[in-house]
């Protein structure tokens, strides 16, 4: 995939949007220290070449409701692109199943669940294996405490890149 080559100017408009979400231009345009018109402009850039992939609100929602938060590795008894095809598009429909990476190493799948309940949790489990997903095996990992969740600071993996 090529990459795209960004300047200072774009990095700033991309954090502050990755910090501030959807922005008036004149709060973007103080935050990036540039004028509204050509600060809208490259804003519409760097969406037109797919860098800003959405906006998002993050709700505490541990302070609405008691969940069951699960980090969950999931090993294939077989690995056929049929079999990752067919996995990954069942879990694509999951609502509870919020984040999902395919991995190297010991597992094929690393997976955050979240649910109402432990039960609720092993409820979602049992169907996944009664859909015969060709799942091998799972070991999960209970969350007891979320010590850290932040976005990636970009000026700094930006800074580091170009100092190789």
């Amino acid at each position: 995939m090529k990459k795209t080559i960004l300047d200072a100017v774009d990095v700033r408009i991309l954090s502050a949007v990755q910090q501030h979400g959807q922005i008036s231009k004149a709060r973007l345009s103080e935050l990036v220290n540039l004028s509204p018109t050509p600060c809208w402009i490259r804003l519409a850039k760097l969406k037109k070449a797919g860098l800003i992939t959405g906006y998002r609100g993050e709700i505490a929602v541990d302070r609405i409701l008691d969940l069951a938060k699960v980090i969950v590795t999931v090993s294939l008894k077989s690995h056929n692109r049929s079999d990752f095809e067919r996995f990954e598009k069942c879990i694509q429909g999951i609502d509870e199943i919020v984040e999902c990476s395919a991995t190297g190493g010991g597992s094929d799948y690393v997976m955050k669940v979240i649910t109402n309940s432990l039960q609720d949790f092993q409820n979602l489990m049992d169907e996944l294996l009664n859909k015969e997903l060709g799942i091998e095996r799972y070991v999960i990992y209970v969350i007891t405490r979320e010590i850290k969740a932040t976005s990636l600071n970009l000026p700094k993996l930006l800074n580091n890149k170009n100092r190789l």
